[in-house]
C-alpha cells in the first residue's frame, strides 16, 4: 500500500521487495518504472502538476532521502528504511547478472558511462550489457530503435530530472522489450568513479545531505526544502 505526502506517493517497498515484485511483473511481461522521491523533488510537485503526475504515474516510487522517513515517522507511515537510487541500480544490476536481463545504459558523458560499464562488467562479470548510449545523442527515434534491436530488458536513463522520467513516459511504448526502466540521475557518475558517494557513517544515518552540504555549500539553498518539506508536511492532514 503506497503512502502519500504532499499528494506524492511513496513506495513502502524495501530493495529486496522491489526486486521480488518486479520479477513477478517481469515473468507476465508488465512494463515498471522505478523514480526516486526526496524532499526536493515533492517539492517541485507542489509548483508543478507534471511533475506529481509523472512521479505518481510510476510503478514505485522510492524513499531516497531521510525527508521521507521523517515524514513517515510524523505522519505514523510504515516508510522505515531508505530506496536510494544508486542502490536500487545496484540491486537492479544484481538480479541482471543472475537472472541473465539485457542492460542498456543511456545518459551522461561519453567518458562517464563507458568507466560505469567497465566497473560494472569488473564486480558483474556475467551480466549481458545490451549496450550504452551518452545522454549527447540528438536522434531520439534512432536511440529509440537502437535499444528496441539491442533486446535489453533493463533500462539505466541517467539525463537528470525530470528529464529523465519526460524521456521514460515518451517512449515507454516504443520499447515493449524493456520491461524495467530507471531514471538513476547522477548514478553513472557513482559507479564511474568520478563522484565518491559519503563515507558509510553519513550514508548509515541518513544524512548524505549534510556531507553534501559540507562538500559543497553551494547547495544550502537546495537544502532549504528538507525544513519547508517537513513543516508541510507536519501542518497537513
Amino acid at each position: 500500500m503506497k503512502e502519500k505526502y504532499l499528494g506524492v506517493h511513496v513506495s513502502p517497498l524495501s530493495y529486496e521487495g522491489i526486486i521480488e515484485d518486479l520479477e513477478g511483473r517481469m515473468a507476465h511481461g508488465r512494463q515498471s518504472t522505478i523514480i526516486a522521491v526526496n524532499p526536493e523533488k515533492v517539492m517541485a510537485a507542489q509548483r508543478d502538476e507534471q511533475v506529481k503526475k509523472l512521479i505518481n504515474s510510476s510503478t514505485y516510487q522510492i524513499a531516497d532521502g531521510i525527508g521521507i522517513l521523517l515524514a513517515a515517522r510524523l505522519k505514523g507511515g510504515n516508510i522505515n528504511s531508505r530506496v536510494t537510487g544508486v542502490d536500487m541500480m545496484a540491486n537492479l544490476l544484481k538480479f541482471a547478472e543472475e537472472q541473465g536481463h539485457p542492460v542498456y545504459f543511456y545518459g551522461a558523458k561519453e567518458e562517464v558511462v563507458t568507466k560505469a560499464i567497465s566497473n560494472i562488467r569488473a564486480t558483474h562479470p556475467a551480466i549481458p550489457i545490451a549496450g550504452y548510449t551518452n545522454g549527447y545523442h540528438k536522434d531520439e527515434d534512432a536511440l529509440v530503435r537502437k535499444i528496441r534491436d539491442s533486446g535489453a530488458r533493463i533500462i539505466f536513463v541517467a539525463l537528470g530530472s525530470p528529464k529523465q522520467e519526460l524521456w521514460i513516459q515518451r517512449n515507454m511504448s516504443k520499447l515493449p522489450n524493456v520491461l524495467v526502466f530507471q531514471g538513476v540521475g547522477g548514478s553513472f557518475d557513482v559507479f564511474s568513479g568520478t563522484v565518491k558517494r559519503a563515507p558509510e557513517l553519513f550514508r548509515k544515518y541518513g544524512i548524505e545531505w549534510l556531507y553534501r552540504l559540507l562538500s559543497s555549500p553551494s547547495r544550502f539553498k537546495r537544502q532549504l526544502n528538507l525544513p519547508i518539506f517537513l513543516m508541510k508536511v507536519m501542518r497537513s492532514r
